[in-house]
């Protein structure tokens, strides 16, 4: 997907900052780090790793069974495969050994979903001379900011999401239930490119934010009801994000209204996404916004999130740069995120690149409320 160019800089990130905390190997089992550092990511069934000396080869060890299919999408060419048979931490461990990093200071991001509390207890116990160094966030760290060739990949996920809400907007109507508007979704993530079909919530919409994670029903819409449409087409792993809010039958002036003043804060919060920005400030026009015009009685959700690369981890979004009231971060140009409002079941989001001129949306969607025929 990516050119040796782009693998080159990400490794160079990583060197850095292995220098700066002094370590000599880096050990990666975070599946998103090891899908962005070596262009290849598998499940957590058995342990694996990607290891990267400060100067010297990389190389990966992971299940024979999926050793050709790493060779296949790594730029990585040292691929050790081990048996189902074998225990996994032994194995990845006598690779270290054996290429002479058995006493070596090693890091590795000790919050990764891979290096559990038995993993890192098994990697002491197969490595008793090295000493593990904890790099901590250290993958969401380097990912946050993201090259011209990852924007480029997530404005193609973007236009997948624009294209399955337009199918929805041209579709949907009496009758239909969320199921059967997910299946017109999936199909169309499927036909234009996407990894997969999982499109995020299509639920029937109550309340200002209890919908946003609702479970997809078979109820069939009726007039007045409000389809919440969440879309997340992955490209490469990388995901873009759009919300729209359909109401069935036509919305009525009190709906057209909230969306409209939503839109207009939302609109303000974009514009002022530049780098250098407190996160706390861009939350700050649209939570304030909405609770001083009344639009909800309170507002606890974060206003938006880091979007990029997901790959076969629990977290189903990236909550590493979030947009709270205490938000401690600032912007940096190049930062892509999720921005969403809700009100009264009507939500909105756009995917926005942080740019010196303000947020640009990468997802093209007129943002305004959907109605069906």
């Amino acid at each position: 997907m990516f050119d040796a160019a782009e693998y080159d800089r990400r490794l160079g990130l990583i060197r850095a900052e292995m220098a700066r905390h002094g370590v000599d190997l880096v050990l990666i089992d975070h599946a998103e780090f090891l899908a962005w550092a070596t262009g290849y990511t598998v499940s957590e069934t058995m342990y694996r790793a990607a290891l990267i000396p400060v100067t010297g080869t990389a190389w990966f060890a992971l299940r024979a069974l999926d050793a050709e299919p790493c060779r296949q999408a790594s730029w990585i060419g040292d691929i050790i495969g081990f048996a189902d048979t074998q225990d996994a931490h032994a194995a990845v461990a006598e690779t270290i050994r054996a290429r002479g990093h058995g006493a070596a200071r090693i890091g590795l991001d000790f919050a990764s979903y891979g290096c559990s509390a038995h993993a890192l207890a098994r990697l002491r116990a197969e490595l008793p001379q090295a000493t593990l160094v904890d790099l901590a966030g250290i993958s969401d760290r380097l990912r946050a900011v993201k090259s011209a060739a990852e924007i480029d990949v997530l404005s193609r996920a973007a236009a997948i999401a624009d294209s399955a809400m337009a199918a929805l907007a041209r579709t949907v109507r009496l009758g239909v239930s969320p199921r059967e508007a997910a299946a017109i979704a999936a199909a169309t993530f499927l036909r234009l490119g996407a990894d997969s079909g999982e499109t995020g919530p299509i639920v029937r919409a109550v309340g200002n934010n209890e919908f946003l994670h609702g479970r997809m029903g078979d109820d069939v819409l009726v007039g007045g009801d409000i389809l919440h449409v969440e879309l997340i087409p992955k490209v490469a792993n990388y995901s873009a994000r759009l919300m729209r809010p359909i109401v069935i039958g036509g919305a009525g002036a009190t709906q057209k209204a909230v969306a409209e003043r939503l839109v207009a804060l939302q609109d303000r919060q974009i514009a002022a996404m530049r780098p250098g920005v407190a996160a706390a400030e861009v939350d700050a026009i649209l939570r304030r916004g909405v609770l001083a015009e009344g639009l909800r009685p309170d507002y606890d959700n974060v206003t938006g999130y880091a979007l990029g690369l997901y790959a076969r981890t629990p977290r189903t979004s990236d909550f590493s740069y979030c947009f709270l009231p205490n938000a401690g971060w600032r912007l940096e140009a190049g930062m892509v995120f999720h921005m969403y409002a809700s009100a009264q079941g009507l939500g909105m989001s756009e995917t926005v690149v942080v740019g010196e001129e303000g947020g640009r949306c990468l997802t093209r969607t007129p943002r305004r409320l959907l109605e069906s025929a």
